[in-house]
């Protein structure tokens, strides 16, 4: 029974992470620029942040959901604001000069912002809601045990997805020259930013 629902949440944190939207954008451009490690660390922010929101979910946690829904213009204009912010850098980042920076701070900041532009989203918690009723695990609650099984596999899913993302991409960087490194930031900058964009028109 346990590896089922361990089972269970690892097909869910997979599913919810797959789709591609600005974080995968920050997960390709920053494992082009600045190597794997940097992309699986946005994506482990990410499946933190998939794992708090399943967990939320599974253990429901209704106040706590209630108060992510009842902020979520206030969440969707921080996370907004700060996609502009890293649309910006993004697009006038040099190929290369991060990486060569890089360290212990730069690598924590990689990890909570890919976490913050996560938790800034709630509807998020709304998608774990929806997959678990098609999923039918609804039969978790006042069960802890497979509750925090479950949310286990959440984040396991979703790191699986992360490493495969950036390992996918490392195997493809090889083709890209300084050029082409400067357009994809150029270009992932107007994407970052663009998603920015909707996230404030839509609050």
């Amino acid at each position: 029974m346990e590896l089922i629902f361990l089972i269970k949440g690892i097909i869910l944190g997979f599913s919810i992470a797959a789709p591609v939207g600005p974080i995968g954008v920050l997960c390709i451009r920053r494992t082009l620029s600045q190597g794997m490690l940097n992309g699986c660390l946005s994506g482990l922010g990410t499946a933190t942040a998939d794992a708090l929101y399943g967990c939320i979910a599974a253990f429901s946690l209704t106040a706590i959901s209630a108060f992510f829904l009842d902020h979520q213009s206030y969440l969707r204009l921080f996370g907004g604001l700060f996609l502009l912010y890293l649309g910006y850098t993004t697009f006038t980042s040099i190929p290369g000069e991060v990486a060569a920076k890089a360290g212990d701070k730069r690598l924590l900041a990689t990890y909570i912002s890919a976490f913050f532009l996560t938790m800034t989203n709630p509807l998020t918690i709304m998608s774990f809601a929806a997959v678990f009723a098609g999923l039918g695990i609804g039969e978790t609650a006042g069960n802890y045990n497979a509750a925090g099984i479950l949310v286990l596999g959440v984040f396991i899913g979703s790191m699986l997805w992360w490493v495969t993302l950036s390992g996918m991409v490392v195997m493809l960087r090889a083709s890209f020259d300084q050029r082409r490194l400067t357009w994809i930031n150029q270009l992932s900058g107007i994407i970052i930013a663009g998603f920015g964009i909707l996230s404030l028109i839509t609050i």
